[in-house]
């Protein structure tokens, strides 16, 4: 059969954008073969459901390469006339990268840590010196060495045994986040010749300094599903399960306490979790229940030294933090220590022995919490700007008064800061180096407000040049997320002064679905609820037109993986909003995905959708999700991207959206459909590589805007 016929002459033809002249090039159609899907008495008939065939390891495997081959021709056909452009962006967006750097180190039981990046390179070294930044460094991994002949190539997990003799560390050259364990005698630069495959990269080590423990993954569906044991020297094969999680909607980890006193086995969802530990000191112990899971109640543990904090959601939708003794860790020994507050989202837990540093959200915006343990005084850290990203970062070390916190906003670099909790007095340690004389002063953030249908207000990050004029002539580029509780806080990004030097407006919309206003922002933005993800975008879009900031032909959207699911739906929902869509990996084909189990992840995310296999989740998923809801209509300039490996949204999703929209919408707009062939979820590994994604897809807003000088 013929996989690829032409476009007749009534179909998607090239256009001229506002000066830019689209090649006169027809775009390739994929093959339909009908497949029925029959539940809940709905039948529907899916025409390129054969995309899995490479997925699932089928004949037609080569067919689906073939297919997505020839949509990235097409692409490269299209934007062809932007190739010198695309290279100036690059290069510009490079030539901000200082490129011989490096971290600013930490300190961890003796060692400063650190790693550091050399011209040229595209990965890094990872480094330490004992005692004192003055003396010798080891290089510990060469990862650029290490990736050389690797089209993708992944390096993680790094951790060092109790002793320092050894570290463990995880290897991907997939890109499908499915790790191989090395361990490495730091003291003779050889490597164990055990290798553990089929992981997530990062272990957890007893006090024996021999003994580890690592989570397993299923090869099949990528969960996380045991917990095992290794004893360096012996045969992985005879590793021993320790925890094997039965709930296939949870995932599983463990990790050793920053104290050094314990090892902890995690199981979560989005609604509940549990907690096992042990001692450090016996690695040979059954691990033990903290308390057993509860229903729609969340809990995380941090050890101190005479007792345990538990952070949790129970009769607390913004989360309390409690305390019980290290002998008596059942929820009748919890005690209070702070109390729920409706305005105020508790987030994390940074434990040292004299003080905790609490990670809060109120109004929006991240705030640090220092706690003193000895007198129980507090106090805030104070940022002074009026959008911002704070948070506490690499604090490995339990025995020292200082914290150390990440600062950047829209227009402020990646800052590195120390605190010091005794003397109240903040170092400012790095700041992210943009070359080139970037002028923060020369740039302008806002934090706006948009109403939602329902009357709810959606906080606005936006950011441009100084010079901007509000009258409806500029682009603008939106982006939103809006799922898992994930924030989208505002940061810095030096590639984006190549899209604001050209006159745009970059906007994040904190829509409901991630968690920046609190617990509840999150629980109205999922399940049956998760229509407000979507129409808080369209809200928000709206606004920024009405508010005169952009107009309708100016206006675009960004969106990946679950963004990429907002950008499906709002497109289908309010096309003539936009004048172009980037969807990046984006999860699209919701229905069809959550049925199939054997797809990877798919029994992790019922929590966050629903289980279709449920009447109501499913006509509900069924009204939303973006592959479904395809009508013969216009739709907006896209350009959607993919990677034949990922393994958090497959390949066949877009493909198969970008398929049908080809033969169903009725406008001549560009559609393009990019495909990595060698790389996953994240895209490239390198650290300029990435910037080539990032010019092509500033060349698409560019060239639509007829602006690629």
């Amino acid at each position: 059969m013929i996989l690829l016929t032409l476009l007749a002459s009534c179909g998607e033809k090239n256009q001229e954008t506002q000066g830019y002249r689209w090649p006169d090039s027809k775009a390739p159609v994929a093959e339909k073969i009908p497949h029925e899907r029959t539940i809940h008495g709905d039948t529907v008939v899916d025409n390129y459901y054969w995309m899995i065939d490479y997925f699932k390891k089928g004949p037609d495997s080569t067919k689906v390469i073939d297919y997505l081959n020839t949509e990235n021709a097409y692409l490269d056909t299209m934007m062809s006339g932007t190739k010198e452009f695309q290279e100036t962006l690059f290069k510009e967006m490079r030539a901000r990268i200082k490129e011989k750097d490096e971290s600013v180190p930490y300190f961890k039981n003796g060692y400063f840590y650190y790693t550091r990046t050399e011209d040229g390179k595209q990965y890094f070294k990872y480094c330490r010196k004992k005692g004192s930044l003055d003396a010798t460094e080891e290089i510990l991994l060469d990862v650029d060495k290490m990736a050389e002949g690797h089209p993708y190539f992944s390096a993680t997990g790094f951790s060092i045994s109790p002793d320092n003799k050894l570290m463990a560390f995880g290897v991907d050259t997939v890109s499908r986040r499915e790790y191989t364990i090395f361990i490495k005698n730091l003291e003779t630069g050889a490597l164990y010749t055990e290798e553990i495959k089929g992981t997530t990269g990062a272990v957890a080590w007893a006090n024996d300094n021999k003994t580890f423990f690592y989570t397993a993954k299923n090869p099949v569906t990528l969960l996380t599903e045991k917990i095992k044991k290794h004893e360096l020297g012996t045969d992985v094969r005879m590793d021993l399960v320790v925890y094997e999680e039965k709930d296939n909607s949870n995932y599983i980890g463990v990790a050793r306490a920053k104290s050094g006193k314990f090892i902890y086995i995690y199981s979560g969802a989005t609604t509940s979790s549990e907690t096992r530990f042990i001692s450090a000191d016996k690695p040979s112990d059954l691990f033990k229940v903290f308390q057993p899971r509860m229903k729609d109640v969340l809990y995380e543990v941090t050890a101190l030294e005479d007792r345990f904090l538990i952070l949790t959601n129970r009769d607390a939708l913004n989360f309390k933090v409690m305390e019980c003794p290290l002998d008596k860790t059942d929820i009748e020994h919890w005690k209070e220590v702070i109390p729920h507050r409706k305005d105020v989202l508790l987030e994390g837990i940074d434990e040292f022995k004299d003080f905790i540093v609490v990670s809060e959200r109120k109004n929006g915006l991240t705030q640090l919490n220092i706690r003193s343990l000895r007198n129980g005084e507090e106090h805030y850290l104070d940022f002074g700007e009026a959008a911002y990203t704070a948070y506490t970062q690499a604090n490995v070390e339990y025995n020292t008064s200082i914290v150390r916190y990440g600062y950047t906003s829209l227009t402020t670099p990646s800052s590195t800061f120390d605190y010091d909790m005794v003397e109240k007095k903040k170092t400012l340690l790095k700041q992210q180096e943009v070359l080139g004389g970037y002028d923060s002063k020369a740039y302008v953030t806002e934090r706006l407000y948009a109403e939602a249908e329902d009357g709810v207000r959606i906080p606005i990050s936006l950011v441009y040049k100084k010079g901007f004029e509000r009258n409806g002539s500029a682009p603008l580029l939106l982006y939103g997320y809006g799922s898992y509780g994930a924030s989208m806080d505002p940061t810095f990004s030096s590639p984006r002064l190549s899209l604001l030097d050209r006159g745009f407006v970059f906007a994040i919309a904190h829509i409901r679905g991630g968690q920046e206003m609190g617990r509840q922002w999150y629980e109205d933005g999922k399940m049956m609820k998760k229509k407000n993800t979507f129409t808080d975008f369209i809200s928000c879009g709206k606004y920024l037109i009405n508010k005169q900031y952009t107009s309708k032909g100016h206006l675009y959207a960004q969106g990946g993986s679950a963004g990429g699911l907002l950008m499906g739906a709002v497109m289908n929902m309010a096309p003539d909003l936009w004048n172009g869509i980037i969807a990046q990996v984006p999860f699209v084909d919701v229905v069809n995905t959550m049925l199939d189990e054997t797809i990877p992840l798919t029994t992790n995310e019922f929590d966050e959708w629903g289980n279709p296999k449920n009447k109501e989740a499913y006509f509900y998923m069924k009204s939303y999700s973006p592959y479904e809801n395809i009508e013969a209509k216009a739709y907006p300039n896209m350009l959607v991207t993919t990677g034949l490996h990922d393994s958090q949204v497959q390949y066949f999703e877009p493909a198969k959206w970008v398929a049908k929209l080809r033969a169903t919408k009725t406008d001549k707009n560009v559609l393009l459909l990019k495909t990595e062939m060698d790389f996953g979820h994240g895209g490239a590994s390198g650290r300029f590589d990435y910037l080539k994604d990032i010019a092509l897809n500033y060349a698409f807003l560019l060239a639509l805007e007829g602006n690629v000088e």
